[in-house]
Formats: C-alpha cells, sequence, structure tokens
C-alpha cells in the first residue's frame, strides 16, 4: 500500500519556529507585565513613607541583570524591575522589597520542576535530561544537568520520607479510601504495587494518608501499613472503603477490627460491566462456531 508522506519543508520549518516564538514572546510579554504590576503595587502602598528630608523612601532601582528562566512555554530571558526600600522597622531592620512572582533564587518555574519527576518515573534516566528537555524546552535550558536531576531526586526523596514519618494524631478521618496501583516503571519484578490510602474528614475535606510499596496487595503488605499508621497516631475510621483485594480486608480486621468495611461501587459497577461483556463476546463465539451457522 503506497502512502503520501509530507516532506519537510523550509516553510514549514520557518512556520513551526516562528510559532514557537510568538509562545514565547507572548509569555515574556506577560511575565514582564506581571514583574511590572507587582513594583507598581508595592510602590503605591508605601507612596506615603517619607525621610526627615521629605524624600520617598521607596523608590524604583533600574532592572535586574538578565537571567535565564526554564518555563514551559521554553527558556525566557528575563529582567525583572528592582525596588529600593530605605525604610527601617521598629527593631531596626531595613525593609526590602520581595518579589513573589518571580523570586531571586527562582530558574525554573514551578510547573516544570513538577514535570521532571514524572518523567523519571516515567523511565527517562538522568543521563537523558540533558538531551531531552533542550527539545521540550529550548536549547538554552540551563540548571538542569545530569547532576542536578540527581540532587533534585534526593531531595524528593528526602521530603517523601520526612511525610512518611509525619505525626498523625491530629488526622480524625471519618473514612478512608484503599487502593493497590500496579506501575511498571522502574520495577524489576512486577509483583511489587504502590498501597494508597486516602482519608476524608467530617467536613469532606480529603487527605492523602499514606504511599507505601508493597508486594502485590497482600495482607501483611497491608497490615504493615496499618500498624504504621496507627504508631504515628491515626484512628481507625469509621469505614474503609476499597475493591475486593482480600488482602486489605484481612489487614483491616486484624489491625482495624472496629472499622466497618464496605466496597466500591464503581469497581463494582465495572466488574459486572467486564462480565456482561464477557458474557456477550462468549454469546458471539458460540453462535459463529455452531453447526448450524450460516
Amino acid at each position: 500500500m503506497l502512502r503520501v508522506v509530507e516532506k519537510p519543508t523550509k516553510e514549514n520549518e520557518e512556520l513551526r519556529t516562528t510559532l514557537d516564538e510568538l509562545l514565547q514572546r507572548g509569555a515574556l510579554k506577560m511575565l514582564h507585565e506581571a514583574l511590572e504590576a507587582e513594583v507598581a503595587e508595592y510602590m503605591r502602598r508605601h507612596r506615603g513613607a517619607r525621610d526627615e528630608r521629605g524624600r520617598a523612601q521607596v523608590v524604583r532601582n533600574g532592572k535586574a541583570s538578565a537571567r535565564q528562566l526554564v518555563t514551559g512555554s521554553g527558556t525566557l530571558e528575563v529582567r525583572a524591575p528592582r525596588v529600593t526600600d530605605r525604610r527601617v522597622d521598629v527593631d531596626g531592620q531595613r525593609q526590602r522589597f520581595t518579589r513573589q512572582i518571580l523570586p531571586s533564587y527562582m530558574r525554573r518555574a514551578p510547573k516544570v520542576t513538577e514535570v521532571l519527576p514524572v518523567l523519571y518515573l516515567r523511565g527517562l534516566s538522568t543521563g537523558d535530561f540533558q538531551a531531552a528537555l533542550p527539545i521540550l524546552l529550548g536549547e538554552e535550558a540551563g540548571g538542569l544537568s545530569p547532576t542536578t536531576i540527581t540532587r533534585l531526586t534526593a531531595s524528593w526523596e528526602t521530603e517523601y520520607h520526612a511525610w512518611r514519618r509525619r505525626d498523625l494524631h491530629d488526622v480524625d478521618d471519618v473514612y478512608v479510601w484503599v487502593d493497590g496501583v500496579h506501575v511498571r516503571v522502574r520495577l524489576e519484578e512486577d509483583r511489587f504495587c504502590t498501597l494508597v490510602l486516602i482519608g476524608v474528614r467530617a467536613d469532606g475535606t480529603q487527605e492523602l494518608i499514606a504511599v507505601e510499596d508493597g508486594y502485590r496487595e497482600s495482607t501483611d503488605s497491608w497490615a504493615t501499613v496499618l500498624r504504621d499508621l496507627t504508631r504515628r497516631g491515626l484512628r481507625a475510621p469509621a469505614v474503609a472503603v476499597g475493591d475486593g483485594a482480600l488482602g486489605f480486608w484481612a489487614a483491616v480486621g486484624a489491625v482495624w477490627p472496629e472499622t466497618r468495611e464496605q466496597r466500591c461501587w464503581v469497581r463494582r459497577l465495572a466488574n459486572v460491566r467486564q462480565r456482561e461483556t464477557w458474557d456477550t463476546f462468549v454469546d458471539a463465539v458460540r453462535r459463529i462456531t455452531r453447526p448450524d451457522h450460516a
């Protein structure tokens, strides 16, 4: 079968480049406008601040040196406006203007940083980031070398370990949703899964309680998670909602015997629909394979 493949032309490449440039220009324009509005609002709030000679104590002071900011629209070169604040508080501390939109330390937009763990979990090795990110974020995407990715990975692990050791005495969930999430990324064996608990408080607030590694969805794995939560102060919920995984229900009976069990209706309906689809398929095969089938 013949296929018609459009050969890339110089015009197509120029159009694609122009579109990327337009997006970056628009993002840069909006960022500059936001930074200027932030400064204008700060100046407005403190326009009455004067020294003994009547001079304004909060004044503009040009722009900072250009820096590269990695964003979802590419790498932008930004020069943020500066403000000099000569005010001194009652403790003798000098006041300073602090940018909220673009802090001095920021080199990457928050959303870009959030994407990096996803790429890592999808199987992108630290050595591949240096080749992949310039394609996604522009050739000038800096500060994202393999060493930086390794350092970020270490910081994510530190944050996670601190989170999973946090005190839970103030958590009072009425019921919890539980599930075992099976993934196939960065795992040598497919028998492992992630055990997840999401709690709901009396006011309807939802919160992530636990994300732990488990061996399939075994009773021992679930029991280990529930005992650790109890040790850190989590009280047994009134109701636990989950699918038909027997390992979890056996663990609940042993660790939280007072907790009532509720099968997840979403899973039940999905199982029913799946069974209906299978039965329909089997009936169709039987009709086709009957000797008297025309």
